[in-house]
């Protein structure tokens, strides 16, 4: 098949479609012919998103969906199934990176919150795309976006970190219960690219991430987008409950450049 065709038909649900790796996943699906559904808390950026990747208003679905919130989450699975039936695959991108500082001064109210974006959501989005997939009786796919943060602990983003470990468990759980319905359930760590509106990271620490990358750059449109792809396709067919890391080796290790002699 023609890859600008891949995913003709195809149709993507994607949570955090406003922001950075949202908006590079949009458009990865939208060059492939896929049809999506665009899932943001600031319901008023999606209409850009469509503008900038010249999507058709009359297919493309837009919902300003507050992930905190079950009953939010529920009507944007009704919204899917009105339109649809059901989507073919699901990318649960959203999430939140704040540095939250010392686990003894976090405020309780930060650390669910951080909870319910990064963990409760796509348990309450897998749960509830599976069972229109399942009525359908067609297979599907769900990549959760996780993050190398799951290996390596950070003072100051321990919640994050755990979140993003908890994720990878679920994910692993959640493929091998859906498993006999045709379901794929994979993970994508991507790299490292600073600029969220919901995660703002002081200048410096942005240097300091982006040095220890072993490659060398932070994270592209096409990087972790390529991964998605791949585990969305049917050369991945045979791939669940699988994690795949986008990072430059940054979860590797800890890296440092070699000193240059003057």
């Amino acid at each position: 098949m023609d890859a600008a065709n891949e995913f003709h038909g195809r149709k993507v649900v994607i949570t955090g479609a406003a922001g950075i790796f949202g908006g590079w996943f949009a458009a990865a699906f939208a060059r492939r012919g896929a049809t999506l559904c665009l899932v943001d808390l600031r319901r008023d950026r999606l209409d850009g998103v469509v503008e900038r990747l010249g999507l058709d208003p009359a297919t493309t679905l837009l919902h300003g969906t507050d992930l905190t919130d079950a009953a939010a989450i529920h009507t944007l699975a009704g919204q899917v199934a009105a339109a649809w039936g059901a989507p073919d695959i699901l990318v649960n991108n959203a999430g939140v990176y704040p540095r939250t500082g010392l686990l003894i001064e976090l405020d309780v109210a930060e650390w669910d919150r951080i909870f319910a974006v990064n963990l409760r959501a796509p348990f309450l989005l897998t749960r509830a795309m599976a069972k229109l997939m399942i009525a359908r009786g067609s297979p599907g796919v769900v990549v959760n976006i996780g993050s190398g943060a799951s290996r390596q602990m950070r003072t100051g983003s321990v919640p994050y970190c755990t979140s993003k470990t908890a994720l990878e468990r679920l994910s692993k759980g959640l493929a091998l219960e859906l498993a006999p319905h045709r379901i794929r359930v994979n993970v994508v760590e991507p790299g490292f690219a600073p600029g969220s509106d919901f995660s703002l990271l002081p200048e410096a620490y942005v240097e300091r991430m982006a040095a220890r990358i072993p490659l060398g750059r932070t994270s592209g449109p096409d990087d972790a987008a390529g991964a998605v792809l791949y585990l969305c396709s049917e050369a991945a067919a045979f791939v669940t409950g699988a994690v795949l890391s986008v990072d430059g080796g940054n979860s590797i290790g800890t890296y440092q450049p070699a000193a240059t002699k003057g």
